[in-house]
């Protein structure tokens, strides 16, 4: 049974999954559908609107899919879950392999979007790009770009309304 959800009730289990081994941000652009794992986002209220803003490299496939399609999905296995399927998404890139093929992670089709959710997990957000913002190398700190960005890959930050947020 689908139960929706209303925020902040899902914030402590979305803070715990970024925290341990991550979540999955699916895309899809006509018929290829992707997923990768992330374990920076945030969740919050912008412009009025409930927001998810996830961060994804310009290398990335899933950058391409996001950029043309518009839209993203999230979902978010329970506590612990998926740990080997998370690793797998988060070091295979989707352009060489289907990753739900590869890890055995059911595609279930959005309500609200064209991107699948993950039928394993069982939080699910669906979002349309309402902003995006390439990050100025300039303004970032120091310290933080030579941790994160010594390659000068950085990354897009992508603004999605939430449409739907649902538990299964």
């Amino acid at each position: 049974m689908q139960k929706k959800l209303e925020y902040p009730e899902y914030m402590s289990e979305i803070t715990d999954s970024l925290s341990g081994a991550g979540i999955f941000l699916n895309s899809s652009y006509k018929n290829e559908a992707n997923t990768m794992t992330i374990g920076w986002a945030n969740f919050g209220v912008m412009w009025g609107l409930p927001v998810a803003t996830v961060a994804v490299r310009y290398t990335r496939h899933t950058y391409e899919l996001i950029n043309k399609s518009g839209v993203f999905t999230i979902s978010i296995p329970s506590q612990n879950a998926l740990k080997k399927e998370l690793a797998f998404c988060g070091s295979k890139s989707g352009r060489n392999l289907d990753k739900f093929k590869e890890t055995g992670l059911t595609p279930l089709a959005g309500r609200k979007v064209d991107v699948p959710v993950i039928g394993e997990c069982g939080m699910h957000f669906e979002c349309k790009v309402i902003y995006k913002q390439a990050m100025e190398p300039a303004l970032i700190d120091a310290k933080i770009d030579d941790k994160f960005y010594s390659g000068n890959d950085f990354h897009v930050l992508f603004y999605g309304e939430i449409l739907e947020n649902y538990s299964i």
